[in-house]
Formats: C-alpha cells, structure tokens, sequence
C-alpha cells in the first residue's frame, strides 16, 4: 500500500480534478460533492467504536473495495498510518475530513483509510465520524452527474458489505441528522457579487428558511474567507436522494442567477471601482513579496471575479483554482522540503504566486469605464 509522499510524488496533481473548471458555470460554482454516510451492522458507531471494531470495519471494506468496479485498481491509503504532513495534504485536497485525519482539534483517530477509484474523484473515507463516507467531487454544478457515481458505488458496496439499515428510519448513522438517506450534497460557490451588493445576508437568510445551510471553505465548522460559501441540505429524514439533489439544483440555479445579476450591477452602476478593485488585487498578487493564505484568498476572490466579468482576459480559473490549493501550509512545505515557520511560508506563498501568474500574463481589456464617461 502506497505511503503518502509515493502517493502525492508519482502524481502531483493526484485528486485535483475538480480544479479544471470544465463543468456548468465553473466562474462561480468550484466544485459539486456528494457524500453518503453509511454504517455496518453487529459494529458500534463513531466515537463508540473501540480498536478492533475500526480494525474489522477496515478489513472488510478493504477487502470488499478490491472486487467492486468503482474501485478496483485504484489507491488506498492508510491514513491513520501517514505521517501529519501527508495527512494535511489531503486535508487541503479536500480529499479527507478533518474528524478523519485528527486536524482542528479532533484527535488522531486509528484504523483510518482513504480509497479512491482510479479517476480519483470517487472515494471512500473509512472509519470516520460513520463506518464509511462514500464521496464524489467533481468540478462546476453538477448535481447528478456526482450523484450517479456515487449511487453505482454505494449499490456495489452494498452487496457485500451488511448495512445498518432500519425499515422506517432508513439508513443509521452516528449524527441524528444524516439519519435516512445518509446524504449530504453540497455546492462550492463563489459569490462576491453578492457580497459587495450587500445582498448576501438575505439570500443566506433564504437558504436557510427552505432547509438548506452554508459552511465555510472546509466545511463544518470552518470560516468563510474569499467569499467561498458551501452550500448543502440539513437534513436527509423522510426525504429520497433525488428530492434532495433537486431541492438544492433548483435553489443553486437561483443563487447563480442572484450571483450573475449582481455582478452585472457592479459593472453597470461602479465600473472604474470595479475594475480598480480587480486590479489592484491581481497587482498585489502578481509582485508581493510576502503574504498570508487568508490575504491570498481574498485578492484571489477579485481576481476571479476579474475573469468571470472578462476585465481580465487570458487568466484561466484553473490557474486560480490551483493557486489556492498549492499555497496551503502543507503544499508549500512539500515544495521547500522541510516545516516551514510563519513567515517563511508567507515569502514562499508569494513566491510561488508570482511564478504561476508570470507564467500566464493577462493583457488588459479596454477600459469598461471609458464607454460610460
């Protein structure tokens, strides 16, 4: 079984499909991910199960993933078994949890695994806050598309593995509200239209009136920085997967249209702030010298809507995209080859910034605010 510096060293950009901004409206929606929670019977759930409960749920799933379709031929790694950097790798991937790789103040928890199939957008968690967290990320808003992989998956797992299921509850799990389908479907979304129109409180506000709720870039229980918000359904009881996959496609369809409205407001009613604002972000990141991932973040946010808007031309969103993974913490400690300290990482952050941007360099488009003077 492969360690994580094998893993990540034979193939760099190992899990990093979503970044190529090839799916429907990729300059305002990064990523889809659908996520089905599921549990073995005759074993104890999340913090209730002891070593060998997680060591036997390991097994079996190992053994099952080996002759399912979905998984056959791709990789599988140990979590629990990598070192912290490695794990952090995967963390910032978005390829695991933070309950699974003992980041953010959860412990470090045994018997842990990470499969994935051989495109390396469908994997399995296994021995996370569930028995397994069957996964799919996949680049732009595509709903169904995600879910269909992670169906075929769930239904080949599910002939071998025995599920805790209940006939009037549906699928058991270890947080009340994932009980049912065992679904959690959630949309990446950029929105700084939104955010500068000061419109975003209300349509949050909306979201959460129709069953719905927003996380930061990580997650539960992360910030939102960069005006990303992730967006997913609550609760799976009493509903199926596809009345959930279609109340959240119909309420992100209404969130792009918000999105791309304000947007278009911006640029009617303050070109010349908006153009000035995106600018000055690309110049900032295109020739500094030192910079947090948080100040990264935010000047990426004008960047990218300096490409949605096309006041930037020649600049991809993968470009963007990439950027903000690779100048995460453990990325650039991959790269300098040893931990880096605060300031260290933040010369090194810039560095690397500066050298992807010279690689690619925009010419700027006529000036929006001249054809409105």
């Amino acid at each position: 079984m492969p360690d994580g510096n094998g893993f990540l060293g034979a193939m760099p950009d190992a899990g990093l499909a979503w970044l190529r901004a090839d799916g429907p409206h990729a300059d305002i929606v990064l990523s889809t991910r659908i996520r089905l929670a599921r549990n073995l019977q005759n074993f104890r759930f999340g913090t209730r199960a002891d070593r060998d409960d997680r060591r036997e749920v390991l097994r079996m799933t190992l053994e099952t993933a080996g002759v399912t379709s979905s998984l056959s031929g791709g990789r599988q790694l140990v979590v629990s078994e990598l070192q912290q950097a490695e794990r952090q790798l995967l963390l910032e991937r978005h390829l695991v949890s933070r309950e699974l790789v003992g980041s953010g103040g959860h412990a470090t928890p045994t018997h842990t695994a990470l499969l994935m199939a051989p495109g390396e957008a469908l994997s399995v968690m296994v021995n996370e806050e569930d028995h397994l967290r069957l996964q799919n990320i996949v680049g732009g808003f595509r709903l169904r598309d995600a879910w269909r992989d992670v169906e075929r998956l769930d239904d080949e797992l599910g002939q071998q593995l025995p599920y805790a299921f209940h006939t009037e509850f549906g699928y058991l799990t270890s947080c009340p509200t994932n009980v049912g389908t065992g679904l959690r479907a959630s949309v990446l979304m950029h929105l700084p239209g939104l955010v500068l129109t000061q419109e975003i409180g209300k349509v949050l506000q909306g979201i959460s009136q129709v069953g719905l709720t927003f996380r930061g870039l990580y997650g539960e229980g992360s910030e939102v920085v960069g005006n990303f918000f992730q967006i997913s359904n609550q609760t799976t009881l009493g509903k199926t997967e596809e009345d959930l996959i279609d109340h959240l496609q119909r309420i992100v369809q209404q969130v792009v249209q918000y999105e791309t409205q304000a947007r278009s407001v911006l640029l009617r009613d303050a070109p010349v702030v908006i153009e000035d604002k995106v600018w000055r972000a690309y110049g900032l990141l295109r020739h500094a010298r030192s910079t947090s991932f948080e100040e990264v973040m935010n000047l990426l946010s004008g960047v990218r809507l300096g490409v949605g808007l096309k006041l930037i031309p020649d600049l991809s969103v993968y470009t963007l995209n990439r950027i903000m993974i690779f100048t995460q913490s453990a990325h650039l400690e991959q790269v300098a080859g040893s931990a880096l300290p605060e300031g260290d990482a933040d010369v090194q952050r810039a560095a690397y910034v500066r050298a992807v941007l010279s690689s690619e360099r925009p010419g700027e488009s006529p000036p929006t605010g001249a054809s409105h003077a």
